[in-house]
């Protein structure tokens, strides 16, 4: 048995065949195109799934889809993503069904990356999982017995626009203090300009990068140092506030930012515990993802997957 997970994204698009223990047997992508509109993907889609099966011996059974929020997954129809403008309003699950004869379940991207941690990565082995992809923005999901908690309408744990500080700085979501403000990597450079241009000294000189930002602190960079401690901060405070909401075994941490390794890892491994509740902080993991490009493909295809199957390896 094997099934399509397909990772759509604002640049490009993934897919592969993947078995119930995770194995990807093929894998592939193709620019997304943006600017062509989402059909035009479609039928590229549709030549593209025709050679991973060639190549893998095999034929889908159903396909998983991951794409970039707000996506109304009940239905299948992309709503607003920032990134793929020309595909506002499509009827994804529909006509890819449609152009690929088979059963289409569609899941935000980043729902689709905690539950590809939570059955073959770093999540396994645990009833409940936190994961937070902390990239250009802070993306999330929670994984509770091997499914998605998904909400009443399908959008629940946005956990990066939950707020951690009442009067902070303003997120592109329209709220103050939301995690995403503080603590994603555009966050973080933007922090540190900001200081720039009000006159403050740094080894750095705008524009700047969060992975420039995290240089400077290992240089021994004063402001660098403070707008890093005060993100890292912010993210045990958020990630303190999931550990008392959820009760999780582990939280796991991707996406770029986590390249800062033990400066990241030090910080809220010591930090977070102390932001829950004591009895619910005992014996919480926070550890880096495990899973590295083929996330995406897995967590769409782990869509298809009955839990129990995609569990073992």
């Amino acid at each position: 048995m094997a099934v399509l997970g397909i990772d759509i994204g604002g640049t490009k698009i993934a897919a592969g065949l993947v078995t119930a223990q995770g194995e990807v047997l093929a894998r592939e992508q193709i620019p997304t195109a943006v600017e062509l509109g989402p059909q035009a993907a479609l039928e590229r889609l549709g030549g593209l799934v025709a050679e991973l099966e060639a190549r893998a011996g095999t034929k889908a059974t159903a396909c998983g889809v991951g794409a970039p929020g707000p996506l109304e997954t009940r239905t299948g129809v992309v709503l607003e993503p920032p990134n793929l403008k020309t595909w506002w309003g499509f009827a994804l699950r529909e006509r890819l069904a449609a152009r690929l004869g088979l059963a289409v379940t569609v899941e935000n991207d980043a729902n689709c990356a905690a539950l590809a941690e939570a059955r073959f990565g770093a999540g396994r082995g645990v009833g409940t999982l936190v994961y937070l992809t902390l990239s250009t923005g802070v993306g999330s999901g929670v994984v509770v017995d091997g499914a998605l908690l998904t909400g009443e309408r399908g959008f629940a744990t946005e956990l990066g626009h939950t707020t951690v500080d009442l009067n902070g700085r303003l997120c592109g979501c329209g709220l103050r203090g939301c995690l995403e403000a503080l603590c994603s990597g555009t966050a973080i450079a933007a922090q540190l300009e900001e200081a720039l241009a009000n006159g403050e000294r740094s080894s750095l000189a705008a524009p700047v990068t969060a992975a420039q930002v995290v240089d400077a602190v290992r240089a021994g960079d004063a402001l660098a140092g403070r707008v890093w401690a005060g993100a890292m901060a912010a993210l045990s405070a958020g990630i303190g506030n999931f550990i008392t909401a959820f009760n999780p075994g582990r939280v796991v941490l991707g996406g770029g930012l986590t390249a800062a390794g033990a400066l990241l890892f030090d910080a809220v491994r010591t930090q977070a515990p102390s932001r829950a509740l004591p009895v619910l902080a005992r014996g919480v993991e926070i550890v880096p993802a495990a899973l590295g490009a083929d996330v995406g493909v897995l967590g769409a295809a782990a869509l298809c997957l009955p839990a129990r199957q995609s569990t073992t390896r």
